[in-house]
């Protein structure tokens, strides 16, 4: 008969395609129970409930488990470890999550994503950081799209080089007001990034802990399209973030962005709302055209019974300034989509409200008097 030994020994060329070490090694294997008749029962505990690798352990646990010479059959179910556990593994790992210093002084961190690419998230994320900005808020933006970076051209930054201080600290180029970090200042002028997860990871952790952002009202961090690591890494080192989800009208976009919804569901990120960007098309002479469609943003929230927070519609000069290196908000306010830009950048001011100071009772004054 077999016994717990000789499984858990199998076990132990179970690999996690992440972390690059055996299941055994990294404390994933909750229990094995073995019946009478030679059947495994095996439960293998998750990072996440939502684990993209679960399929791979599956088959990986039952192949392996299955060489043990008297095992007749296995069964494998899973958990999810507990904070502690997950602590415990980061700090294992060399891979915790940010120190408690962090960011301490950013007050609300915002994550934008759609997806998919090509809706104009970055567009929206730099005119939605100078809205707060002239709204008199303290704003940064961090470019986590590694691959398709293009903040620093929207703020007109090029591939300048950030400084560092004397503590050994990056520190935030400036533009507008409005404190922009990216990878597009750490290499040549429009060179391509060719990164795997591990090196991504390292870079998105050195952004959020090794910068000086200083004091903040809000930190946008603008994510690549899709599901994929950098999304992962953010919500593991930014638990306490918000997602903005981006989409057009058009129920393809739509239904590719509820898939972003539904990672931030697996990863615990909270979504704040939902933008729908390219929201018609206004000509001159004021003839509106609904290019995508309309109703998929607004379909979207009520989907996720989260709020519409803007419906920005397609203007020439939104286009224009973002190749012209400065926000439309900055430049002509007036325009159609700095207007609804604006008024998004309100909704999320509301959704984020500044918690009042309690006042404490004054203390008494006067003369005490004996007490008979």
């Amino acid at each position: 008969m077999a016994t717990n030994h000789e499984v858990l020994k199998a076990l132990e060329r179970v690999i996690d395609p992440e972390l690059h070490k055996s299941i055994v090694e990294l404390g994933m294997v909750r229990a094995i129970d073995i019946a009478d008749d030679g059947a495994v029962a095996i439960k293998v505990s998750l990072t996440t409930a939502g684990c993209p690798v679960r399929n791979h352990f599956t088959e990986a646990v039952e192949r392996e488990a299955g060489t043990v010479e008297g095992v007749t059959a296995v069964s494998v179910t899973f958990d999810v470890l507990s904070d502690s556990e997950k602590g415990a593994l980061q700090k294992q790992l060399g891979r915790g999550s940010l120190p408690a210093g962090a960011l301490a002084q950013v007050a609300n961190v915002l994550c934008v994503g759609s997806g998919k690419g090509g809706v104009g998230k970055s567009t929206l994320t730099s005119n939605l950081a100078a809205a707060l900005t002239e709204d008199g808020k303290r704003v940064g933006i961090l470019d986590a799209d590694v691959w398709g970076y293009s903040i620093p051209r929207m703020f007109g930054l090029g591939a300048q080089r950030p400084p560092v201080s004397a503590e050994r600290k990056i520190l935030p180029l400036d533009a507008h007001g409005v404190k922009v970090m990216s990878i597009g200042f750490f290499v040549e002028e429009d060179a391509a990034v060719v990164w795997r997860g591990p090196m991504l990871h390292k870079a998105l952790t050195q952004f959020l802990e090794d910068v000086d952002w200083g004091e903040l009202d809000y930190l946008l961090v603008d994510l690549p399209p899709g599901t994929g690591d950098v999304s992962m890494t953010l919500a593991q080192l930014l638990p306490q973030a918000k997602f903005l989800i981006v989409t057009t009208p058009q129920p393809t976009a739509q239904k590719v962005a509820r898939r972003a919804a539904q990672m931030a569901g697996k990863v615990n990120l909270e979504i704040a709302g939902i933008v729908e960007n390219m929201a018609g098309f206004t000509s001159p002479s004021g003839e509106r055209f609904a290019l995508f469609g309309e109703g998929g943003g607004q379909h979207l929230a009520d989907e996720l019974d989260v709020p519409l927070l803007g419906k920005v519609p397609l203007t020439m000069p939104l286009r224009e300034q973002a190749d012209a290196g400065t926000p439309l908000v900055f430049t002509d306010p007036d325009d159609p989509a700095a207007q609804a830009i604006r008024q998004t950048a309100r909704g999320i001011v509301a959704l984020t409200p500044v918690e009042l100071p309690v006042l404490q009772a004054p203390e008494p004054t006067g003369i005490s008097l004996p007490m008979v």
